[in-house]
């Protein structure tokens, strides 16, 4: 008998592209409403969960919206219908309709929001414009010579032992370790109540801390010992894999205006605010959905040649101090890609349900 799909396995897909985890600690990423428990049914995908994406999503027989933007930042301390948000909220419990969202945990991942913005715009060589710190953790293990394949393999299977364009990342030292096997001990090697010495491989390796559970448990099933022994250090190298924005480079430069050119045509704006536009020709973009303001330092010290992004207010366009130019092409347009990675993520691993394309227009700018 086939297994009963639940709200909770599409959430789980998500998350293991997406980890909460990586979400900036002012967001609500998630599931929102909803009990994730409930039979899976369709789903509906959206950037913004509103009163309209509701209502399609009742006409769909879809009982579950999944959003880039949550439709709730901070605690409702009433619910009464007196904005969209509440509204929004109301209706979507009356009618069983569970929404999730994928925010900053989704900008931040690698394989993410902004990759999919580098792939319209045809750019190679991305990598993360500002990686995050303190994301990393070392494992040490030691292992029996003859066992240490195994379970290198399987904690590398978990994922860890990544770095950059490189897997299967380790150190290993032979040595000596003892150990004296107590009353109840059941030993692997040794005999109860005497001195053993074992020649073992010290073996070392990194992963990204979202991993830690998954490693550790890969570890205690592959290792031969009845206890274990292990350590786990916090590094403070930055992790390349997640963080805000990305940089990149196009195949070959191109005049700042014809780029903006571009940019209207990939985006599907009318208007793009920019800044000057300098005497040079653009070779290396760096860019970021949503609000990327705070990365301008960023993109200027990695030397790109544009930074595109969206909410730049009036003041910040002078930062750009004639070595760069800012494209801000608007908050909804820079991110309108992401309901397309939503559908690869899970028609990947569902391919036989259903995950509809919200045709709702919820950008509350337009322009005239």
């Amino acid at each position: 008998m086939d297994k009963v799909l639940k709200i909770k396995d599409i959430i789980s897909e998500i998350e293991k592209h997406a980890p909460l985890s990586f979400q900036e600690n002012y967001d609500n990423a998630g599931l929102i409403i909803g009990d994730a428990n409930t039979q899976f049914k369709s789903a509906l995908l959206t950037i913004d969960t509103t009163e309209d994406v509701i209502n399609e999503a009742i006409k769909l027989g879809a009982n579950l919206i999944i959003s880039h933007h949550p439709i709730v930042f901070s605690g409702l301390k009433k619910i009464t219908g007196k904005n969209y948000i509440e509204r929004t909220v109301i209706l979507a419990i009356k009618n069983e309709i569970a929404i999730y969202a994928a925010h900053t945990n989704l900008d931040n991942v690698y394989n993410g929001v902004n990759k999919i913005i580098g792939e319209k715009l045809g750019l190679v060589n991305c990598s993360i414009l500002a990686p995050l710190g303190n994301r990393l953790k070392k494992l040490v293990t030691f292992v029996p010579e003859a066992h240490a394949e195994k379970v290198r393999s399987a904690i590398f299977d978990a994922g860890a032992g990544m770095i950059g364009n490189y897997d299967s990342c380790s150190y290993n030292i032979s040595g000596k370790g003892s150990f004296r096997a107590l009353k109840n001990a059941n030993p692997f090697v040794g005999e109860v109540g005497e001195i053993h010495y074992e020649n073992e491989i010290r073996f070392e390796t990194v992963f990204p801390e979202h991993l830690k559970s998954e490693v550790v448990k890969a570890l205690l099933m592959a290792h031969p010992y009845e206890e274990v022994a292990y350590d786990i250090y916090s590094l403070d190298n930055k992790y390349y894999m997640a963080g805000a924005g990305m940089i990149g480079e196009l195949n070959k430069e191109i005049e700042s205006s014809s780029f903006l050119n571009e940019l209207k045509k990939v985006f599907k704006v009318p208007i793009i605010r920019h800044t000057r536009l300098l005497n040079k020709k653009i070779k290396k973009v760096a860019f970021c959905g949503g609000s990327g303001s705070f990365l301008l330092k960023n993109a200027i010290s990695q030397k790109a040649d544009i930074f595109i992004t969206g909410d730049f207010k009036y003041h910040q366009f002078f930062d750009a101090e004639n070595q760069i130019v800012i494209a801000d092409v608007g908050h909804f347009e820079s991110e309108q890609y992401t309901k397309e990675l939503f559908y690869d993520i899970l028609t990947k691993k569902f391919p036989n349900f259903a995950f509809h394309f919200s045709e709702v227009n919820t950008n509350p700018v337009n322009y005239y």
